[in-house]
């Protein structure tokens, strides 16, 4: 009996073993050439200690000692955000190079220039922070909205990812911000342009495309998106204006859909939840879906009448 179990256990693996001989992309399985997704995880953790200091740092460490703590960590950041970076290029964009030394040399080259914008990057997560405190009567301290709340969260690694997509990185953005959406439910595509004094209040479920554009002194509720009106072009639109854009000064409450590339929210609109919106509003206009009609029952009272 034993034997006959080992043998059917063995023709399993073999026909398992046999579907990877073909070159389907779910195949590959050369992992030592491809980026590390936990390696990258690791990044975002460690630049987080550098984005926040007081709140992120390891609690061995002592804030008077921040100027000879941090310069490891950010070395270290260097070090491993490089070696990701050259991976990704050989992975994705060989073609566009001459040689290893060519994707080495401008691996470098972006990694630095990327560490030089954390002060820019710094400056305005002081302006989210600000806008999450004035915008949310709930908010007890600056400090609060830091360690907890999972819109800052997610907003935090997006301004990072946003900077290395800018710089024209591949595949690491989208890891970065795909960790944050796991953690939070709040999906922002590195690709999108976001504005200072960007507040989102309790944010699960949030979609924010990648061609978005949102002003400054933004607030968006849970369950909104920002998104396309079809994705049925697939690769064909790839590069064009999918997603809306949205003014300065917009509240956008929850369950709100804003679709298409050509939709445009004009300055100081509110948009009130659950509507659906595919044509551009004008400047400080309130826009509400129709209340529903409510049903009320009194199981008890519809029992003693039967």
């Amino acid at each position: 009996m034993g034997q006959a179990v080992d043998t059917e256990i063995s023709k399993v693996v073999n026909m398992i073993l046999a579907d990877y001989e073909d070159d389907r992309n779910i195949n590959r399985t050369d992992i030592n050439n491809q980026p590390d997704k936990q390696a990258i995880v690791d990044i975002v953790d460690k630049l987080m200690k550098i984005m926040y200091p007081g709140y992120y740092s390891d609690k061995v460490y002592k804030i008077y000692s921040l100027a000879n703590n941090l310069p490891a960590t950010i070395e270290d950041i260097i070090f491993h955000l490089n070696k990701q970076i050259v991976i990704v290029l050989k992975y994705c964009c060989k073609d566009r190079y001459k040689d290893d030394q060519e994707i080495e040399a401008e691996a470098r080259k972006t990694t630095l220039e990327f560490m030089g914008r954390i002060p820019y990057i710094r400056g305005i997560l002081e302006t989210d922070v600000e806008a999450a405190y004035e915008g949310d009567p709930a908010a007890e301290s600056r400090d609060e909205i830091i360690l907890s709340y999972p819109g800052l969260f997610a907003i935090s690694i997006y301004r990072i990812a946003h900077e290395l997509f800018l710089l024209k990185v591949p595949m690491i953005p989208r890891i970065m911000t795909e960790y944050a959406h796991g953690i939070t439910g709040i999906d922002i595509h590195p690709g999108a342009t976001i504005g200072n004094y960007f507040f989102i209040d309790h944010g699960t479920g949030i979609v924010i495309g990648e061609t978005t554009e949102i002003g400054e002194h933004c607030k968006i509720y849970q369950g909104v998106t920002l998104g396309g009106l079809s994705t049925r072009g697939g690769q064909a639109l790839r590069g064009k204006k999918r997603h809306p854009t949205i003014g300065n000064n917009v509240t956008i409450y929850s369950g709100a859909s804003i679709l298409g590339g050509e939709t445009y929210i004009g300055d100081d609109v509110v948009v009130g939840g659950n509507t659906f919106i595919v044509n551009s509003v004008e400047k400080g206009t309130r826009v509400s879906a129709k209340l529903q009609e409510l049903k009320y029952s009194n199981s008890g009272e519809n029992h003693k009448n039967g």
